[in-house]
């Protein structure tokens, strides 16, 4: 009806917080949403003059671009932390540990036994037959010789004996390869007659740089034909002995190697190369073969329960090593 359609004043009266109100909200969002743009836009080329990469990322992205659209510099790994290995225990002692390669060691000096321990040898005209047979059966090498006696027959002439020697397995390597890494020496309590015909046989290529007989040996209150080292070296820390006798060596039994007594009745031996080898070479890389041999044999308590004591020189001689390295 057209009553309807007439302005009806009391519609129209003007209300300021009806219409100006209103007007002024969304101006001024406008406002603050156009100095938002500026702001962010203007941060934006802050970082693209720094160089930042996401800058741009962040532009392509608001204006709808996606970011993989951007060269990505690869990542950098974390840097390394950089450990120190400390040592789980004390430094090895200097006198066990191998010197280092500008302080080469002097050459070890190995003093061989000669009987029941590189051979054994038995008077030819009583040694059994069968006995014979079975060691050389069993793979020993033997050969006779004879030698002067220290006797002299009724007529006072010297007599010879003749002897029947059995040498014992791996004889002849245990010396070619001891004598690559040590110098050898000959002591035996043998008398000269007898011994230097039967080593001249089995040192054929004269690897022995000295030969010592029982004049050399010394007698002490426990033993005679005391093999005493002093009189080859004062040094005792590269010298070593090794003899089935342990007496022999009771001047020094901190530097005595015992060995089993080797006899033709027990073939069947390996003590050369399987025993004795290896241990020598293992002491040809100490500074001081004493405190290594005392490890393996424990020959001065060996001596005391045999009713002999300490000798004196050789523990302190250990002690002072055992200081000093």
């Amino acid at each position: 009806m057209a009553a309807a359609e007439v302005f009806s004043p009391a519609a129209e009266v003007f209300s300021p917080a009806a219409e100006v109100g209103p007007v002024r909200t969304r101006g001024q969002e406008a406002w603050r949403a156009v100095v938002g743009w500026l702001v962010f836009l203007l941060q934006i080329l802050l970082q693209i003059i720094r160089g930042t990469p996401s800058s741009w990322a962040q532009l392509l992205s608001f204006l709808g671009l996606r970011h993989p659209l951007l060269p990505t510099a690869p990542a950098q790994p974390s840097p390394a932390v950089a450990f120190v290995q400390l040592a789980s225990e004390a430094p090895a002692d200097q006198s066990t540990a191998p010197p280092p390669p500008s302080l080469p060691l002097r050459r070890l000096t190995v003093v061989l036994d000669l009987d029941e321990t590189l051979v054994c040898a038995y008077d030819s005209s009583t040694l059994s037959a069968t006995l014979r047979m079975e060691a050389i059966d069993a793979g020993l090498h033997c050969f006779d010789m004879e030698c002067i006696s220290a006797d002299k027959d009724a007529e006072g002439r010297q007599r010879v004996n003749h002897v029947t020697v059995f040498e014992r397995p791996g004889l002849h390597e245990f010396l070619q390869r001891i004598s690559e890494f040590a110098d050898l020496v000959l002591f035996t309590a043998g008398l000269e007659g007898y011994a230097k015909p039967l080593v001249d046989r089995i040192d054929a290529h004269s690897r022995f740089s000295h030969r010592l007989y029982r004049p050399s040996t010394v007698t002490t209150e426990y033993r005679e034909h005391v093999k005493d080292l002093s009189c080859l070296s004062n040094d005792f820390r590269r010298i070593v002995i090794v003899d089935n006798n342990p007496y022999s060596f009771l001047l020094q039994p901190l530097n005595g190697i015992p060995c089993l007594t080797f006899s033709a009745e027990q073939p069947v031996d390996d003590q050369l190369m399987r025993v004795i080898f290896p241990l020598l070479k293992h002491l040809s890389l100490q500074n001081d073969v004493r405190p290594a041999l005392y490890e393996t044999f424990h020959m001065p308590e060996w001596f005391q329960r045999h009713g002999i004591p300490q000798i004196g020189q050789a523990t302190l001689v250990f002690a002072t090593s055992a200081l000093d390295y």
